[in-house]
Order: C-alpha cells, then sequence, then structure tokens
C-alpha cells in the first residue's frame, strides 16, 4: 500500500486530535507530529484547506475554526458522547 501523503497525514493529525480532544491542533503542533519544521506546519495546514477540505481558518489567522464535522469555536451544536460534551458541531 502506498505512504500517506503530507495532505493525508495532516487531515489525520487534525482529525485524531479533534476526536481525542474537542479542539483543533495549532500548526505548531502539526509540524511536531510530522516530524517537520513549523513553518512546514503551517504551509502543510494551508495546503490541506487549499485542496478543499471542508472547514476552514479564522480570518487572518492560522487558526482552525472549522474542520468537518467540528467547530472548534462553541456553536449551538453540542456534540455529547458518553457523557462527555467536548465537541460543537457545524
Amino acid at each position: 500500500m502506498d505512504e500517506p501523503t503530507a495532505l493525508d497525514r495532516t487531515f489525520q493529525i487534525i482529525m485524531k486530535q479533534m476526536v481525542e480532544t474537542g479542539q483543533a491542533p495549532h500548526y505548531t503542533e502539526i509540524a511536531a507530529e510530522m516530524g517537520v519544521s513549523p513553518e512546514d506546519g503551517r504551509k502543510a495546514l494551508h495546503d490541506l484547506f487549499s485542496a478543499g477540505v471542508p472547514g476552514w481558518l479564522f480570518p487572518n489567522t492560522d487558526l482552525i475554526a472549522s474542520f468537518a464535522p467540528f467547530n472548534n469555536l462553541p456553536t449551538q451544536y453540542r456534540i455529547t458522547i458518553d457523557g462527555h460534551q467536548k465537541w460543537f458541531g457545524q
């Protein structure tokens, strides 16, 4: 099987942290997981959203605001699993 691309890895890092913690990672955390420089982590983040992944960065920042189906900012759509509410939906 082929190795995952940088876009695949970036997607998986973000989704894994969103599922586990309810919070999106900062690009420096993405960089650390990928074993690259912070600037390369920031570029990977922007490349992922430029590729059309459903979600967006907070305007004029490098901070993930939404990453489908999750929202990193509180919304009226609270998601509760096994009595734990740590996620918000888009």
